[in-house]
């Protein structure tokens, strides 16, 4: 599976919220680790990721600080306050469940019905 996939709807405040568990990024970065965990099959655009930053601060899911990037240009840093591991880990929960229950549709037979 070379080809990058579309990201679903409502999947990137979740992806966001990962990325950011990981570890304090900047804005690019969280762009880039979300490319790197995903290993390149999925690649976010800067211009859905920088107003689901703003709306994920403003619901307090996320903090920044700005500091100084690795190219010495200053940048806001992102990391996930306790509200947001709380809400990455339901969002996860539901994800899972959400998956679980797809998988068993499509895996219906005639016969079962």
């Amino acid at each position: 599976m070379d080809k990058q996939m579309e990201l679903l709807q409502g999947t990137l405040d979740m992806l966001i919220l990962k990325a950011v568990s990981l570890g304090p990024l900047h804005g690019y970065g969280i762009l880039l680790r979300i490319q790197q965990i995903s290993k390149d099959r999925l690649e976010i655009q800067q211009g859905s990721l920088y107003p689901a930053l703003y709306r994920l601060e403003h619901q307090g899911w996320i903090a920044s600080e700005w500091g100084e990037s690795e190219n010495k240009r200053k940048a806001k840093y992102y990391r996930l306050t306790a509200a947001g591991r709380r809400k990455l880990q339901t969002e996860a929960e539901k994800w899972n469940r959400m998956a679980d229950l797809i998988e068993g549709i499509l895996g219906t037979t005639a016969e079962e019905v």
